[in-house]
């Protein structure tokens, strides 16, 4: 009698605990759901008009060394370049005389803006030459003038007046010179740099020869670069 009885108390604890326990696991379920949410994305690109919208800005000098100036540029990028065609008896110097070339730059049709100085002579690669002990190279003068203009100042040939082209950028100076100064070149191709170079042999040239008839027959091949940066 005592058992039964007390087994029947228990009974009635242990549903009621689970059904507690069942409350909270319910209560526990909806928690859960409250915390889920809805999840949305927004996203931007650097565009223009459908196209790429960020890039780079492009830089690229071209020469004409052509005589007479024709306007048809083009790239030379590596030593030794382009041709420069210089005047009559180029290949036939005596003392004192001067020859005459001529090459133009800009920037190409799509270019940025840049500035460009004229570096001093140095051996064209690949040209064989005739010149031991470098004495013609030594005794040759070089100027350079320049001027900004659509086209030539003046000629650049057996003709040639310094009066036309005015200051020169170098002045009878050894071959390997450089230009102390720039020239500035506008966006696609909005301005033309025209440069006219002159070599000289002097009237007593000068040098580690002890006779200046060791300077016949002699060859020599310099080639200029034009350093160009943009801004």
């Amino acid at each position: 009698m005592t058992n039964s009885h007390s087994s029947a108390p228990k009974s009635r604890n242990g549903r009621k605990v689970a059904a507690i326990s069942a409350g909270v696991l319910v209560a526990g379920l909806a928690a859960t759901y409250t915390l889920a949410s809805w999840n949305d994305s927004e996203w931007i690109w650097g565009g223009a008009d459908g196209d790429p919208g960020v890039g780079t800005g492009a830089f690229n000098v071209q020469q004409d060394a052509s005589s007479p100036f024709a306007d048809t540029f083009a790239d030379f990028e590596t030593n030794p370049g382009d041709e420069l065609t210089f005047s009559t008896g180029a290949l036939e110097l005596s003392p004192g005389d001067s020859i005459y070339a001529p090459v133009a730059l800009r920037t190409e049709a799509d270019s940025v803006a840049g500035d460009i100085t004229l570096q001093g002579a140095v051996a064209a690669d690949g040209i064989s030459v005739d010149d031991t002990d470098d004495y013609l190279w030594d005794a040759i003068e070089v100027t350079v003038y320049t001027a900004d203009d659509a086209t030539p100042p003046g000629t650049c040939d057996d003709d040639f007046d310094a009066a036309d082209w005015g200051t020169a950028l170098i002045n009878a100076a050894s071959l390997n010179t450089d230009a102390t100064s720039n020239q500035h070149l506008d966006a696609n191709a909005g301005s033309t740099q025209h440069y006219c170079f002159e070599l000289t042999l002097p009237e007593t040239p000068t040098g580690d020869f002890t006779d200046v008839n060791e300077l016949q027959g002699r060859t020599i091949a310099p080639a200029w670069e034009f350093a160009a940066e943009s801004n």
